[in-house]
């Protein structure tokens, strides 16, 4: 057990690996949660805990189950983001499959949250039957309204148009590892939700109000059970220019060694103009190249993420690329000089950027594909689409309607 405090509410809880679990007492989806991927970002955990509390009270009414887990408690009851990786960066394939072999041996307590977090993934996906739902809960450094990062599939924007606030597709394109890019290429519906700064309180009644949601869009729960008209109001009022798809097409990666300094005063979604100066690095003064939305500044001591740009996505980009996938026009890039598969499960591509320099990462998007450097010379350009467990949520509402 693992004491945990909140400088929110100026209180400690004391959590297990599963923070709680509601069954419902009729047949349902299973709803897992994760809290504290990052320990320096509590508010997630008490947010469940205080939502697996009430729902024992609604147990009759719920569907399914709903499971609440925490992530780094090493780090949660240290209050500091991670101890020597980040729990949230080495979800890689390699280090899976070496998990699951028993080949991988822990070199910090990162590891070995990562290794008790995996350990209590399979055990559910084994013992439970779905349709499954993942959803990270996290907060920023910097104030932000609240929004949600989305690994970019059908079956991921289907389900998260229903919130009304902020989609931001593409960060699986710039960060490596991340829990939830995992479990998305075993094909889930899975996503992360950022509630606002880290010790706000109002980021822990953004998370509840997430959670209660969410519960509400998979059919756990009948609507008339929460506020549900109250959140919905109070959401869509924040912020209502921000409701649509983003996408990242800029990171200010830092290195270790570097010195950096993010300017004060900068939120989530704030518009800057060209030549504002935006943060120093190694004593010289960032400047923006052009107007742009600042997104995630970073305003912490732990990370290599200085900052991310991101712009709209016209509503037509997104009906074409729904378009396109669907009728898997992608599978013919390999007939195009400079571009072959790199595995026989077709769903990586290698793009060799000597011959093939006419593909845009714009067009690699609109079929689905996020690409990785490998040198200089060579694309990595994966697909989740032909992962996505569609016919597990073909029966669920929310896909009738948006798919």
């Amino acid at each position: 057990m693992s004491k945990i405090y909140s400088k929110a509410l100026n209180e400690s809880i004391n959590v297990h690996r599963i923070i709680g679990r509601v069954d419902g007492e009729k047949q349902g989806p299973c709803l897992l949660f994760f809290g504290g991927i990052h320990g320096n970002e509590p508010s997630g955990v008490f947010a469940l805990h205080q939502v697996i509390q009430e729902l024992e009270t609604k147990k009759e009414a719920l569907s399914g189950s709903c499971i609440a887990i925490s992530g780094n408690l090493w780090a949660l009851e240290r209050g500091v983001r991670y101890q020597e990786a980040d729990l949230n960066r080495l979800w890689t394939s390699a280090t899976v499959d070496a998990i699951k072999k028993g080949d991988f041996i822990p070199k910090n307590e990162d590891e070995k949250e990562q290794i008790a977090i995996f350990n209590t993934l399979q055990d559910i996906l084994t013992s439970e039957t779905g349709p499954f739902y993942f959803f990270d809960l996290h907060t920023t450094s910097s104030h932000t309204i609240p929004f949600i990062t989305v690994n970019d599939s059908l079956l991921n924007r289907a389900f998260t148009n229903q919130y009304p606030i902020p989609l931001i597709l593409g960060i699986e394109e710039y960060l490596n590892g991340p829990l939830l890019s995992y479990i998305n290429e075993l094909g889930y519906v899975s996503f992360g939700f950022e509630a606002g700064q880290h010790d706000e309180l109002s980021a822990i009644e953004n998370h509840k109000i997430f959670i209660y949601l969410s519960l509400v869009f998979s059919g756990a729960l009948d609507q008339s059970v929460i506020a549900y008209k109250e959140y919905l109001k109070k959401w869509s009022l924040l912020q209502p220019q921000h409701q649509a798809f983003y996408e990242i097409y800029h990171r200010f990666q830092l290195k270790k060694k570097d010195d950096f300094t993010m300017k004060p005063g900068f939120s989530n979604f704030q518009s800057v103009q060209r030549n504002t100066a935006l943060a120093t690095l190694n004593g010289k003064t960032v400047y923006a190249k052009k107007k742009a939305i600042i997104f995630m500044p970073l305003y912490q001591n732990q990370g290599d993420d200085g900052y991310f740009l991101i712009r709209k996505i016209p509503p037509f980009f997104l009906w074409l690329s729904k378009f396109v996938r669907k009728y898997a026009i992608d599978r013919l890039f390999v007939f195009l000089p400079g571009i072959r598969w790199a595995s026989d499960k077709k769903e990586t591509m290698i793009v060799d950027l000597r011959i093939a320099k006419f593909i845009s990462k714009q067009l690699f998007h609109l079929f689905g594909y996020r690409s990785k450097q490998i040198d200089k010379n060579h694309l990595l350009i994966k697909n989740r689409e032909y992962q996505s467990r569609k016919q597990e949520y073909a029966n669920e509402n929310w896909y009738k309607k948006y798919s």
